[in-house]
């Protein structure tokens, strides 16, 4: 799967978790540079605390449009660290 925006490959992985029509990517599977930590969290009855990343493409700028939880309840282990987009990023095969 690839996810895109700005017409880039922002992160690609053969290996992404589906939970709410969500595609969970492995951190290693970002392309770093266009990524930048936010202050922003936000708290998932079931998951956890969310955390987000801004990208950053050729100039523009996507405000939040990917999250990820580094600590996760019992039932989300399988995402803990793994990183999901919207606000425009598509998901790919």
């Amino acid at each position: 799967m690839k996810a895109i925006w700005n017409n880039t490959v922002i992160a690609e992985s053969n290996n992404t978790i589906i939970i709410e029509n969500n595609h969970y990517f492995p951190a290693d599977s970002i392309i770093e540079h266009y990524f930048k930590k936010s202050d922003t969290h936000t708290v998932c009855p079931w998951k956890g605390k969310a955390f987000y990343y801004t990208i950053e493409v050729d100039g523009k700028t996507n405000t939040d449009a990917a999250w990820y939880y580094p600590e996760t309840s019992d039932l989300a282990k399988s995402i803990k660290d793994r990183i999901a987009f919207w606000r425009g990023v598509t998901i790919t095969p």
